[in-house]
């Protein structure tokens, strides 16, 4: 009988955790962001979309669907991390993990999988819910692919740092509410940067949010204001930073120990 390494058996443990977290109350997890993008899908697609005619050779609603799945899948990536971590900390259950012989690399692992597992459950089930309105056809599965991935992963990695500097359950609501948030409706998500004023185009480049929105539509759409491959560089390099923060936080035990 072939034995599990311990470094996988703990892996396995803190997935399995979260996922269980989350699905035990989809309700509260899965089911809202859909029923919000149905309403986006209503209100900006059908009623708003049919005066706005097409953009970029295609319908309103068709183009906004890749932005609306991909925020979506960001928003819940981040959430899941953020405060399944916290409440680690603040109930006292991390202190297990890192008293273990585990290395940091399998508890961050754990948790940021389990936050791509949400991002990516929620993203699956918007996306079924858009084919309702949008006659969705994908361009290119190996950048879909490569680009959810990726996307979820750096949110993920970006909700567990959060966690980590956060003193109170209010503070796990800043970063969404007042960076995330307006990051992802000026990202291009419900247009293309080509219609603003040479100033702002160039303005809206310092948004991270705006090559992952344009390369999750290009896989999708075949139409992009952003190279694909230089979004995907961008993308991998703030993902490995975030990374590599993560664990430096981890292993000096920042926000953990006293």
């Amino acid at each position: 009988m072939i034995r599990s390494h311990p470094w996988l058996v703990a892996y396995k443990a803190i997935v399995t955790k979260e996922i269980l977290r989350f699905a035990r109350i989809w309700v509260q997890t899965v089911l809202p962001p859909v029923v919000t993008t149905t309403l986006y899908f209503v209100i900006f697609g059908k009623l708003i979309g049919e005066r706005i005619g097409d953009m970029d050779g295609f319908r309103y609603i068709d183009f906004i669907v890749p932005g609306l799945i991909l925020m979506a899948v960001i928003t819940n990536s981040y959430a899941n991390v953020v405060s399944s971590f916290y409440s680690s900390k603040f109930q006292r259950h991390i202190e297990e993990l890192i008293v273990a012989p585990v290395p940091n690399w399998v508890i961050l692992a754990g948790y940021v999988s389990g936050g791509v597992a949400r991002g990516l459950a929620v993203g699956c089930a918007v996306t079924i819910v858009s084919l309702i309105f949008s006659d969705l056809r994908i361009h290119s599965y190996a950048l879909t692919l490569a680009v959810v991935l990726l996307t979820s992963i750096l949110f993920a990695l970006g909700g567990f740092i959060n966690a980590i500097y956060a003193r109170t359950f209010d503070d796990i609501s800043i970063v969404p509410t007042f960076i995330l948030t307006p990051l992802t409706y000026l990202g291009g998500v419900f247009y293309s940067i080509e219609m603003l004023p040479e100033f702002w185009q160039q303005a809206s480049l310092a948004n991270p949010l705006l090559y992952m929105i344009n390369a999750f539509r290009h896989a999708l759409l075949g139409v992009s204001d952003i190279s694909p491959l230089v979004a995907l560089l961008i993308i991998s390099s703030f993902t490995l930073t975030l990374a590599v923060i993560s664990l430096h936080l981890l292993a000096q035990g920042h926000g953990i120990k006293s």
